[in-house]
């Protein structure tokens, strides 16, 4: 007997195509992108080029660009999969145990690859930086895991707008011996005060490192964010069309982007310091291009063009661990396309070496794709 339409959708644990091609769009920067229009700005000097440019580079300290959203996309995105993923583990009749370690497990490996892509294997754990973008990846992940496997939705808002209050109310009230309390600076942030006397080994910037210990709190914050929105996704009980769902979701956006904005004129946003008001304006960029990808891919069903992205949606962990020196594509490139390259205007070889190694990269991945070999953690 089938099941009801409405026990069905409500029940939804398939893979959005949207969120694998979003992952793949958030990775192509990394992977090579942010070289293709550097070079396209240097080459043409193109004011568009330029403003794109200068949007690929993280700010500074206080404020925002486009490159300070890779990172908290991808959390928001690994949230957005876990109603999906664990719900299918629930359903098919996983013990909690099982979950549990499920879980644990990923956060765990997460946080030995981050380590692993910051030198572990070079055994020189005095001056290793042991924080990492994965391990916070990890960390975030896991926590968030943990309350939705201990709460309702309800509880989950009340976490997420817990910590990020309790946050803000760390920072601006508990003084730092030297700079008294709430201190943004890098110098004077709380954050940076327990990296530089509890957390091992060397800090990225010596004094604060952005993937430090307080500053993950909030972190999980962003992967609840995703949470919620996979909840509304694959929910059927909310009587809301696709349509309808892809649109509501990018209003909300809009509205955390403004939410953020307004936060930030008193506990500025911060990247580093992963500040309240970053998740905030952070996650609602978030929103809208998913916003955009799953009205576009899900919805409308035009798919075609997201293939080069998915690619790399599916292997994400992958790309980013070999491209640190595991496998040298600027080699292969160089290989394959300096001879064709070296009669072009030399004006030009910037641009064509990104490309090369962009599609050197792409091709490896593709290779991945057709064999059907995805590292899973």
């Amino acid at each position: 007997m089938n099941e009801p339409k409405e026990k069905k959708k409500s029940i939804l644990s398939e893979r959005l195509a949207s969120l694998d091609a979003l992952r793949g769009f958030d990775m192509f920067w990394i992977v090579g992108g942010e070289g293709i229009f550097h070079a396209l700005a240097k080459l043409t000097g193109w004011s568009a080029f330029v403003w794109i440019s200068m949007q690929l580079e993280h700010t500074e300290w206080n404020g925002f660009t486009f490159y300070d959203m890779i990172f908290p996309l991808f959390l928001f995105i690994a949230g957005v999969s876990m109603p999906y993923s664990l719900t299918k583990r629930i359903n098919r009749g996983d013990t909690r145990k099982q979950i549990y370690w499920h879980v644990t497990r990923r956060m765990l490996l997460l946080v030995f690859f981050g380590m692993i892509y910051n030198g572990l294997l070079r055994f020189n754990w005095e001056h290793m930086r042991y924080a990492s973008v994965l391990g916070r990846i990890g960390l975030g992940w896991f926590f968030a895991a943990l309350i939705f496997l201990n709460t309702k939705r309800r509880g989950q808002y009340i976490w997420f707008a817990g910590i990020l209050i309790a946050y803000w109310l760390i920072m601006r009230f508990i003084p730092v011996p030297g700079y008294g309390a709430g201190d943004y600076s890098m110098e004077g942030s709380l954050a940076g005060y327990i990296d530089r006397h509890i957390l091992p080994g060397r800090l990225y910037r010596t004094i604060h490192d952005p993937e430090g210990i307080l500053s993950t709190i909030p972190a999980v914050a962003t992967a609840l964010m995703g949470v919620l929105t996979g909840h509304f996704l694959r929910s059927g009980n909310s009587g809301l069309s696709k349509f309808k769902k892809g649109i509501f979701i990018g209003t909300a956006g809009l509205v955390f982007i403004l939410l953020g904005y307004l936060w930030g004129l008193f506990f500025p946003i911060n990247k580093n310091l992963w500040t309240s008001s970053f998740v905030l304006f952070a996650g609602g960029w978030s929103l809208l291009l998913l916003s955009v990808f799953y009205l576009i891919i899900d919805v409308w069903k035009k798919k075609k063009w997201a293939f080069f992205f998915i690619v790399i949606g599916l292997n994400p962990i992958t790309i980013y661990l070999v491209q640190r020196g595991i496998i040298s594509f600027r080699r292969t490139s160089d290989f394959f396309f300096s001879g064709l390259i070296s009669y072009f205007p030399e004006s030009s070889h910037d641009l064509l070496n990104a490309i090369g190694y962009m599609a050197m990269s792409w091709l490896f991945l593709y290779i991945l794709y057709r064999l059907k070999i995805f590292l899973r953690v």
